[in-house]
């Protein structure tokens, strides 16, 4: 497997069950020590909706699902390899995902499921590759 692949990291986290609603605990400190947060945000994928696909050549993400299910794939920097994680309600925890890495998501809960993004550093479109579903050279199945 790629090396870069290899530090693609899942870590289940707890979903706790309290009266009136759920806690959903998204990192501690402890189990992140090298991660520098800069950005914080949201965003949403609608059901069967792909998204990707991109490489941040800089930003390393931390990725969590606390609202619907999301098919993540992630593909080697050279095309060879690829490794994919579902996460969401059914699965829930924190996918951590390194520089140089391309990557696609896919909403596989019928309704709109939300994602959060804790990263390293702050968005910038000058630090993003992209290519369009059609052209992506892999063909995988999403």
């Amino acid at each position: 497997m790629s090396k870069v692949l290899d530090q693609i990291k899942f870590i289940k986290q707890p979903i706790i069950n309290v009266e009136g609603g759920n806690v959903f605990r998204i990192m501690k400190k402890s189990d992140f020590e090298e991660f520098n947060f800069k950005e914080a945000y949201f965003s949403s994928i609608d059901f069967n909706f792909i998204k990707g696909w991109k490489m941040q050549l800089k930003m390393s993400s931390n990725i969590c699902v606390p609202t619907g299910n999301v098919k993540f794939t992630f593909v080697s920097e050279d095309f060879k390899k690829h490794k994919t994680f579902l996460i969401g309600e059914d699965n829930y925890g924190i996918i951590t995902i390194p520089p140089k890495v391309w990557y696609s998501f896919k909403g596989i809960s019928e309704k709109t499921s939300l994602i959060l993004n804790i990263a390293n550093s702050e968005h910038n479109v000058n630090d993003i590759k992209k290519i369009n579903l059609d052209e992506f050279p892999l063909k995988i199945t999403l």
